[in-house]
């Protein structure tokens, strides 16, 4: 291995460089002083004495003042020599410490590196021989697949033949559903049709024992009730509509809402029924209980029939349900 390059190594050079600078600068100056004081002295010339002790007298004074400035320097000099030499100094040691490092670093590494080297021969030799092992599985392996695939192409024959199969069974179950839904469609109509008809039955059932009940109890209210002097029937007529509009037990059904087949009747129509039906004019009094009850009968079947069929009293005119004057001609 080559010398080791360190942090310290640059720091070291760039200081030796510094100081070989300085002495050969200090030195420079030196010579270049000497020579430039003595050329100039060389070619001087004095008119007296007395001016050549002062010239000479400030040159002395002038060199001693170079001197001292020239001894300042290089004090500075030799003190930052010393601050260079110490730093130098330490460097180098820490250079040397480090160097002691990386040559034990070194040699660790290489040792590591023989038993790396060793465990790399084991591993290759032991991967040489898995490999061969794993070459012979693989052989096996393919003669395995190829018997595999060949069995996955027959299952793939009979699985088309079994999707064949499933595709018309289901092409006949669909159709047999389709039948059996229609007979389902064609039962549940029957069944509501079935439905209704009871309904209607009940209804008629419960309509002829009312009418039975209300015919009694006004053949006992006109044996109770004496006659009295007719009217004529154009008043008596209209003393009955005032009493069935003033009692209000009648309501009639709006022009808007009645439905167009509607078999319900107005006062006037079950009073023309109940004339007819007895051959003579009742009182007043038997009109108003008759149309009374009459009143109450048709509220009894249009809630009936609301309640059964959820159907507003509008919707009730249907061709099972009795008139206004079949239910006077029962009720007589």
């Amino acid at each position: 291995m080559g010398n080791p390059v360190t942090p310290g190594t640059p720091l070291l050079g760039k200081l030796c460089f510094i100081f070989s600078s300085l002495l050969r600068h200090h030195a420079t100056r030196r010579v270049t002083s000497s020579f430039i004081f003595t050329m100039e002295d060389s070619g001087k010339t004095f008119s007296s004495e007395e001016e050549a002790a002062n010239y000479w007298k400030d040159l002395a004074m002038t060199y001693k003042q170079r001197a001292e400035n020239t001894q300042e320097e290089l004090r500075e000099f030799q003190e930052g020599s010393r601050e260079y030499e110490a730093e130098l100094e330490t460097q180098l040691q820490q250079i040397e410490t480090r160097n002691r490092d990386l040559l034990s670093e070194n040699n660790r590494l290489r040792m590591e590196l023989e038993t790396i080297k060793e465990k790399f021969e084991t591993q290759h030799s032991e991967g040489y021989r898995q490999i061969s092992a794993l070459e012979d599985d693989l052989a096996q392996t393919k003669a395995i697949k190829d018997q595999l695939q060949k069995y996955i192409r027959e299952l793939e024959q009979a699985n088309d033949d079994l999707e064949r199969a499933k595709r018309a069974t289901i092409m006949s179950l669909e159709d047999f559903e389709q039948r059996l839904n229609q007979a389902i469609e064609r039962n549940a109509f029957l069944e509501s049709e079935l439905d209704e008809k009871e309904n209607l039955l009940e209804s008629v059932q419960r309509l002829k024992d009312e009418a039975r009940d209300l015919r009694q109890e006004l053949a006992v209210q006109q044996k109770q009730e004496k006659p009295r002097t007719p009217m004529p029937s154009s008043v008596a007529a209209e003393r009955t509509d005032i009493a069935v509009q003033a009692t209000g037990s009648v309501p009639s059904t709006p022009v808007a809402h009645r439905a167009p087949s509607s078999s319900f009747t107005t006062p006037g129509t079950c009073r023309r029924g109940l004339d007819d039906s007895t051959g003579g004019p009742l009182t007043p009094a038997a009109r108003i209980s008759a149309l009374n009850i009459v009143g109450d009968l048709l509220r009894k079947v249009g809630s009936g029939k609301r309640l059964e069929f959820g159907k507003p009293p509008s919707n009730l005119s249907s061709p099972s349900l009795p008139s206004a004057q079949g239910v006077v001609k029962l009720l007589l």
